[in-house]
């Protein structure tokens, strides 16, 4: 019992003390994965395998030198097929065998060949000639895996992963297609036997019916495909079914020493795989961009289409006959102000980012560079959208003045028909009493008194001469300013004109009448008549006071109003005086009722030479509305005031704004030549900055609000700031867009430098560089010459060549983005034109042309159908049948220049 127990512990410190390190080369998975496990060495199920696998793959090799093995560890223990079997599988010669049969020729033989295992950079640790002479069948077999693994599995490699990993990812790609198989390891993921064959299926799908194969028969699946392996691959039966599932856990050893063989039986095919892989990575680029290019059609037709449907609303100059509905269109200008534009400003902005990140992306992939559909540059939008802008300022502008013409065409109509009604109020039974006859029947004293009369119905008459024209003068302006109602207007107005002439002609027949009469007439009241022609003068000014009074004005400013309230102080000035001739006329009526009364004299009752009746004076008088006239005035100086408060409440935020944007707009130009650190850092700062801008919008906000109530007054000027809303929403949009191309140019910097493996110390180089000579945001084409022979480069030709490439469009600027492109070009491999041709005919057999069957093998549906309906048949003397031309497909992915 003891001594087995001994025997126990040396195996296993002997066992696992054989594990291979690699002392010049990175063969660390030999270390993860220890060679020789211990519980696999324990297990006879698992050393049973190892046997045949091992056995078999020996066999595969030593039959190419006519000879095999049947015993592992007997076969192996004289040296001398040991050492054939490592010149085979390494085409190399090793050292003469000895032949001797004694133990010390076995042990030199077997000597020879485990240094020569060492020679291939392999440490054997405490596996010695000793044992594999003696027949140690454990260290026999882990010699034989480290064989298996130097030779036949450390120079696998797929996606820059090698050996056992290298191989796992090449099992999981191959078979990752078919249903009911997930290869995740090499042991129990075989065991139904459907990986292995998947792999041969997807390779040679002619020799297996897959879709016959049951998971529920394993054993079946797994002899069918190590019988297709033996007969038609070259690759010997090194398993057995019955072995294999009938263990919890197969050997991983001996599956993965299986899985090579057919690694290596189909390494021709993974030629075409890279190929393929290469072709797929190219037309995933283009696909995407094809993608980009469209998105960019699209937003740039919604675009131009809206811009397109809002100029003419904005160009339309209809205007509106009340001002009711001009408002209206000034309150729709404002929506669209607020609400309609800015989304579209964002979209603008966005096309232009997107349209420089597929530049970048293009230029990365060493595409041509994308030309949008004609109409559709941004160089189209831009102008596109300043047409809009024009459109939009002459609109507003034009609303402005209409709403100011209605307003004075409001005031006209009112006054004109203020006017009228007391003039029509006047002329009112005129032409009746010109056109009555009683002088005829009168005395001579009723003549005279008939004549005065009239004489104070001339003098009232041409009194109202300058109200006719008044009238007259309003009507013709209200014609020249478009009244709607002009019709009506010049009808009352022409209706006044002629009653007019007629009154005139009336009052010179009457008076022609009275004068013929006068000579019999000569009894007359003085009296009468000095209260006649003093009363109907001041009658006449108490009427023009009293209109004056309910005049209407229009002011626009505190100064205008102060003006008319003076001008109502002066008048008022002026009642005193006033009051004192109004006494006076009473005066003559009281003299006259002294006079009658005192000389027993009947009178008529009324003045022979007047209508207007002490009465109507005083009552008149009475009704001058001179407190109503100061309660308008005050009413007007506070709304001017409240303007005025709008004006400076605006123009204190606007004053702040507008230097607060212009200072922002410097401070981008300046960061972005004086950015330090990272991109990334740059480009958090950036953000954080944008972000500080985005968090000033509630003070634009607030502007526009005040803005709005200014236009709701009816506010047409300030003169407290310099800056309109126009110039500051202008402003406000260029702030946010070059910040936006300013985060946009250090994201495609960032692309680029990801992209083409540009270091930051580099990156820092070309900024340097560039703002070196970078005088005024984009050197000129003598700058950047002088950049260039800074960095090395020098010769008119070189020149000329470089700022063809980095200033295709001959604009006299270079930007930064081009300039970084340039150098990453300069220094950084890409694909090319020529190596996809060279993957595609890797893919075609060597052939000129290519197959629509061909390449839907090889490349993932999507992508093969995208090839077949963009390439061209090939025309060529060599072609077969639906042959497709290839090189051409390659050449317009890149452009004819890179050919």
């Amino acid at each position: 019992m003891i001594s087995a127990v001994i025997l126990f512990i040396s195996q296993y410190q002997y066992i696992t003390q054989a594990i291979w390190h690699d002392s010049d080369k990175i063969l660390t998975y030999m270390e993860q994965e220890n060679d020789w496990d211990r519980d696999l060495l324990l297990d006879p199920a698992w050393e049973k395998q190892q046997r045949k696998t091992f056995t078999a793959w020996c066999n595969s090799h030593l039959r190419k030198a006519g000879t095999q093995i049947e015993n592992i560890e007997e076969d192996f223990r004289d040296g001398l097929k040991l050492m054939l079997l490592l010149e085979v599988i390494s085409g190399e010669r090793l050292p003469k065998p000895e032949r001797g049969k004694m133990r010390v020729h076995k042990i030199n033989n077997v000597n020879k060949a485990l240094d020569f295992i060492a020679s291939k950079g392999v440490k054997l640790v405490s596996i010695g000639a000793e044992e594999i002479v003696d027949g140690n069948a454990k260290m026999t077999l882990g010699m034989i895996w480290t064989i298996i693994l130097r030779f036949a599995i450390q120079d696998i490699s797929v996606e820059e992963t090698s050996a056992k990993e290298g191989l796992l990812l090449w099992c999981q790609r191959k078979t990752a297609p078919y249903k009911n198989v997930n290869v995740q390891n090499f042991h129990i993921s075989w065991k139904d036997g459907l990986a292995f064959n998947a792999l041969i299926h997807r390779h040679r799908p002619e020799l297996i019916d897959y879709d016959k194969l049951r998971k529920d028969d394993p054993v079946t699946n797994l002899n069918n495909a190590f019988e297709v392996a033996e007969k038609y691959l070259d690759i010997p039966k090194m398993l057995d079914a019955e072995d294999i599932v009938g263990t919890l856990r197969p050997d991983e050893k001996a599956i993965m020493t299986y899985v090579s063989c057919f690694y290596h039986a189909f390494s021709g095919a993974q030629k075409a795989e890279t190929a393929a892989n290469r072709i797929c990575k190219v037309l995933a680029v283009n696909q995407e961009n094809e993608h980009l290019m469209e998105d960019y059609e699209k937003l740039a037709s919604d675009l131009l289409e809206w811009i397109r449907r809002t100029i003419p609303w904005l160009e339309n100059r209809a205007p509106e006959k009340t001002m009711a509905e001009m408002q209206q269109k000034l309150e729709d200008f404002r929506d669209y102000r607020r609400v309609h534009k800015p989304p579209k400003v964002q979209e603008k902005c966005q096309l232009e980012i997107n349209f420089n990140t597929l530049q970048t992306k293009l230029r990365l992939s060493n595409r041509p560079a994308f030309m949008p559909s004609e109409g559709r540059m941004v160089s189209d939008i831009n102008g596109a959208w300043h047409a809009l802008e024009g459109a939009e300022k002459g609109y507003e502008e034009w609303l402005l003045n209409e709403i100011r013409r209605l307003e004075r065409l409001d005031h006209l109509a009112e006054k004109f028909r203020q006017k009228a009604a007391i003039h029509e109020s006047w002329t009112d039974g005129k032409e009746a009493m010109l056109t009555q006859k009683d002088y005829e029947t009168a005395s001579l004293s009723e003549v005279k008194a008939l004549l005065r009369k009239h004489e104070a119905f001339e003098s009232d008459l041409a009194a109202h001469q300058d109200r006719v024209e008044q009238i007259a003068a309003i009507a013709q302006e209200l014609n020249e300013l478009d009244y709607y109602d002009s019709p009506s207007v010049n009808a009352r107005c022409q209706n006044i004109c002629q009653q007019w002439d007629v009154l005139g002609s009336l009052t010179q027949s009457r008076k022609e009448s009275l004068e013929r009469t006068e000579k019999q007439l000569e009894s007359i009241d003085e009296l009468y008549l000095e209260y006649a022609k003093r009363a109907a003068p001041f009658n006449n000014w108490i009427e023009g006071a009293m209109e004056d009074l309910q005049d209407m004005f229009i002011v626009h400013n505190i100064e205008e109003i102060q003006g008319l309230i003076t001008a109502h102080e002066q008048f008022k000035s002026t009642l005193p005086e006033a009051n004192k001739e109004r006494k006076a006329i009473q005066d003559i009526q009281a003299e006259v009722q002294k006079i009658a009364q005192y000389n027993g004299i009947k009178l008529s009752g009324t003045n022979p030479y007047t209508t207007i009746t002490p009465e109507s004076i005083d009552s008149k008088w009475e009704q001058l509305l001179v407190p109503q006239r100061d309660q308008a005035l005050q009413e007007e100086l506070s709304k001017q005031q409240s303007n005025d408060h709008l004006r400076r409440k605006f123009a204190t935020q606007a004053n702040i704004v507008g230097p607060w944007i212009q200072t922002k707009m410097e401070e981008i130009g300046r960061i972005s030549i004086e950015m330090n650190g990272t991109l990334e850092d740059q480009l958090t700062n950036l953000r954080e900055y944008e972000q500080s801008i985005i968090d000033y919008k509630p003070n634009i906000d607030q502007l526009e609000g005040d803005h709005q109530l200014i236009q709701e007054a009816l506010i047409f000027d300030n003169k407290y700031t310099a800056y309109t809303m126009e110039h500051l929403r202008v402003g406000w949009e260029q702030l946010l867009t070059t910040i936006a191309r300013t985060i946009n140019e250090i994201e495609n910097q960032i692309l680029t430098r990801d992209a083409k493996g540009i270091s930051q110390e580099q990156l820092h180089e070309y900024r340097a560089s560039f703002n070196h000579f970078d005088k005024v945001r984009g050197p000129g084409s003598g700058e950047f010459k002088a950049c260039l022979i800074s960095l090395g480069y020098d010769g008119d030709a070189e020149f000329a060549r470089i700022m063809g490439i980095v200033d295709p469009n001959n604009s006299g600027a270079v930007t930064f983005q081009a300039f970084i492109d340039f150098m990453s070009r300069e220094t950084t491999d890409t694909d090319t034109a020529d190596q996809v041709i060279a993957s595609f005919k890797i893919l075609a057999g060597d052939k000129n042309f290519i197959t629509a069957e061909e390449l839907r093998r090889e490349l993932p549906p999507d992508q093969a159908e995208y090839c077949i309906a963009r390439m061209a048949p090939y025309t060529g003397p060599d072609g077969a049948p639906g042959a497709l031309d290839y090189m051409s497909f390659s050449t317009a992915l890149y452009g004819e220049s890179d050919l």
